[in-house]
């Protein structure tokens, strides 16, 4: 009863409000635009657009039949997604470090179920340590991890250092403790930090003690103490402080790939490589 494409027509025109750039957007003539909602009207029986020379409004039926087109329009996408993705199937238990969710990995993700549809993406994120104990224990297929620079194994996406930073209110004298905002041991940026002050000769004390990137971040934007971040994590309202203060420099850390052997091969390269190749893309 209704086309998709009168559908698509009317939709950007309820969006638009205006024909001509409801044209422009769907790449039509006006009259096209105006010959398409009315032939929508003519199989809804109904008026949908109340039109005059100063404006375009919807009537109370086109307010109606907006929100029912956006529903079928969505469905109608999510099927030619599905049928026009890979045919791959099987099943995909994958690990992130959950502040690998400061970077392009959402989007990785979502671009990934559209793509490879009839796979079952099962996620687990937490951090490097706990996932590599459930990657060992046959509990996942693929994790994507941070490890100590020079490792050595899995597959190393891209390599960074350590920065220090805390939000830009925050002041330190130079003969006070540091105060740090670390997650639990064990962690990786936790001993970077606490190793590199300790070599310095510097002091420092724990101000918050979390387990996941939300609680650092909150701890940080609350100007409680500073934290060491991979330099590509750091969000917009913080800022390096590592000159600032004097901070040691912290070591460099690899953003790797770790797989299980066992497991089916097609759905874990095709992942690996969507991150492979975004990561590089954004270099």
């Amino acid at each position: 009863m209704f086309d998709p494409v009168l559908l698509r027509t009317f939709v950007t025109l309820a969006e638009t409000l205006s024909f001509t750039r409801a044209a422009a957007q769907l790449g039509l003539s006006q009259p096209t635009v105006s010959q398409q909602v009315r032939k929508l009207e003519t199989a809804a029986g109904r008026i949908l657009v109340a039109r005059d020379t100063r404006q375009v409004a919807l009537t109370d039926n086109g307010d109606a039949l907006l929100g029912f087109a956006r529903t079928i329009l969505a469905a109608h996408d999510e099927a030619a997604a599905y049928f026009t993705g890979s045919a791959m199937r099987g099943r995909l238990r994958f690990g992130s470090a959950d502040d690998l969710a400061l970077t392009q990995l959402p989007q990785i993700l979502r671009d990934f179920r559209q793509l490879y549809p009839q796979i079952n993406l099962e996620l687990t994120v937490g951090q490097s340590p706990f996932l590599n104990r459930r990657l060992r224990a046959g509990q996942l297929d693929l994790v994507f991890v941070r490890q100590p620079a020079d490792a050595g194994i899995g597959r190393v996406v891209r390599r960074e250092r350590l920065v220090w930073a805390a939000h830009r209110a925050v002041t330190l004298e130079p003969d006070q403790p540091v105060p740090l905002i670390v997650y639990q041991a064990p962690s990786l940026s936790r001993q970077a930090a606490i190793d590199a002050l300790e070599a310095a000769g510097r002091t420092w004390r724990i101000t918050c003690n979390t387990r996941e990137i939300n609680g650092v971040l909150a701890a940080v934007r609350a100007g409680i103490g500073i934290a060491a971040f991979p330099q590509s994590m750091i969000p917009g309202d913080l800022v390096p402080v590592t000159n600032t203060f004097g901070l040691p420099l912290l070591d460099e850390v690899e953003f790797a790939l770790l797989d299980n052997p066992q497991a089916d091969r097609g759905p874990i390269d095709a992942l690996a490589s969507a991150i492979v190749t975004r990561s590089r893309l954004e270099v």
